[in-house]
């Protein structure tokens, strides 16, 4: 099973203004050949950042998402723009969705989003010693800002309205992070 499956075939079946979906055809080192769809995001990635007030504090934002149709307490995150840095994209994406920078940003880890139907991940990177810079967005409303206790992290992910699987696990990492810091 440590082989990985050979591609077949490769084709694009579908496309829109953000998505490129993808067929592929493998076959797998048991003879089994299987056709799996994929969605193929369009440019030059994306970053997600665990942003701390201080040593206790972490920047939530509400945002609206048109896929559940409901608000959601996430983090701020966003597309790496073609030529951009992920520490750079991190950097303004911060201050155009909590109007913040930091001198500060390390690296936590790449993450798929959905392994068997994406090929795009994002990046995750803790934000530290943040102060005021302000960058315009591209959101359609303003974005509630919360400060929320890193302690109180339970609590937070147990909300129905912290539902965003990518940040609460963005979260334990910094969370981690920060402790193994600590010791």
């Amino acid at each position: 099973m440590s082989e990985k499956p050979k591609i077949l075939h490769q084709q694009i079946v579908s496309k829109s203004r953000l998505f490129t979906v993808e067929e592929v055809e493998f076959k797998f080192s048991n003879g089994v050949e299987r056709t799996y769809e994929r969605l193929i995001a369009g440019g030059a990635g994306a970053v997600m950042m665990v942003a701390m007030f201080d040593d206790e504090h972490v920047a939530l934002i509400r945002e609206f998402g048109g896929g559940i149709e409901e608000y959601s307490l996430t983090l701020p995150k966003g597309a790496v723009d073609l030529g951009e840095t992920l520490e750079h994209a991190a950097n303004r994406e911060l201050q155009e969705e909590i109007g913040f920078a930091a001198k500060k940003i390390t690296f936590l880890k790449h993450m798929s989003l959905s392994p068997s139907y994406m090929k795009s991940g994002i990046d995750i990177f803790l934000a530290e010693d943040l102060y005021p810079s302000v960058l315009e967005g591209d959101e359609p409303e303003p974005l509630e800002l919360i400060k929320w206790p890193l302690a109180n992290l339970q609590e937070l992910v147990m909300r129905d309205d912290c539902n965003e699987g990518r940040a609460i696990a963005a979260l334990y990492l910094a969370r981690d992070y920060l402790d193994g810091r600590k010791a």
